[in-house]
């Protein structure tokens, strides 16, 4: 007879976990990458945060180039914000802004899409040769590209006015100073945008297209579509969401772009080709209206917050990933 003391001897004692005592290693892992990531993110965020509330606190005051050496300057409230707004040349840029930018929005995303159908066309070797020369095209400084795009289009010495007077096509190009025609100046900096533009675009649209199912594409051309119709009406819809977000990035470059028109034009003649980064430059840097220059940023980056956010609300209606 058992007692009650006694345990069964065929009850047997609960398994010891092997993992008890041991931290748990997602956790682990989750605090050793906070770790290491944490002091870059400080950083990064030092580095992005401090220039911005620098730039926003400038635009409501009265900082200009006294104000470097002294570090005495006044706060104005929206007087800044008030000065731009009543600038008839500040309309003036933001209008050539919106326009230059459409043109090359328009311009780089046609131009890139061609190239990137031509190379799923392309055999092996051409498709290696010409993603080469883009990737070259691109990773070029747009410094050292300006500089190199102006002597091109330099009068008397710059090979394109000399190829296109031995064409006989618009007379004699030799002496034509394209920096010094509005047009002229306009269809440079263009083409140079343009130029370093393309290559991200084909190559990033290039690679989307090469993702497709191929059965749609061989069942289009079955049904008797030929390459274009195919192309407009099964490719482009299926590869939307990446021309979607290659166009909000182009129009955010494009929208500031500097250096090129800079280098090349310096926004003339007579500010023609001043764009809104170039007349926020003259204000701040050449007459040295810093306080101004910053309400002036304030403002461009509330329109290129408004435009981004008018195209994250339209991609949210569509029902496409972001």
């Amino acid at each position: 007879m058992r007692t009650p003391s006694q345990r069964p001897s065929n009850v047997k004692a609960p398994p010891r976990r092997l993992d008890a005592g041991r931290p748990n290693k997602k956790l682990s892992q989750g605090r050793f990458a906070a770790m290491l990531l944490t002091p870059t993110g400080v950083i990064l965020l030092a580095l992005v945060l401090v220039p911005i509330l620098f730039l926003i606190v400038t635009s409501f005051t009265d900082f200009n180039q006294a104000s470097l050496f002294t570090g005495t300057f006044k706060f104005k409230g929206f007087a800044q914000y008030v000065v731009a707004l009543k600038d008839i040349e500040f309309w003036k840029a933001l209008l050539r802004t919106f326009i230059f930018t459409a043109a090359l929005v328009i311009g780089s995303l046609l131009i890139g899409m061609a190239v990137a159908q031509m190379m799923t066309k392309l055999g092996t070797v051409m498709r290696y040769i010409v993603t080469f020369v883009l990737i070259f095209a691109w990773a070029m400084p747009n410094v050292a590209s300006s500089v190199v795009w102006k002597w091109l289009f330099q009068p008397g010495y710059g090979i394109v006015n000399w190829m296109l007077t031995k064409l006989h096509v618009f007379g004699n190009m030799l002496n034509v100073a394209w920096s010094n025609n509005t047009t002229l100046a306009f269809l440079c900096i263009w083409m140079l945008v343009i130029w370093q533009a393309v290559p991200y675009i084909a190559i990033t649209l290039y690679a989307a297209t090469t993702q497709l199912d191929q059965s749609c594409l061989e069942a289009a051309q079955i049904d008797g579509a030929g390459h274009i119709r195919t192309y407009w009406q099964i490719v482009v819809p299926l590869i939307k969401p990446s021309i979607m977000v290659i166009a909000m990035l182009s129009i955010i470059w494009d929208f500031n772009v500097f250096n090129q028109i800079w280098l090349v034009s310096q926004g003339g003649p007579n500010g023609t080709t001043s764009t809104i980064g170039v007349f926020t430059y003259k204000k701040a840097f050449v007459n040295f209206d810093i306080a101004q220059g910053a309400a002036i940023s304030v403002i461009t980056v509330i329109i290129l917050m408004a435009l981004t956010g008018v195209y994250v609300r339209n991609l949210l209606k569509s029902g496409e990933d972001l």
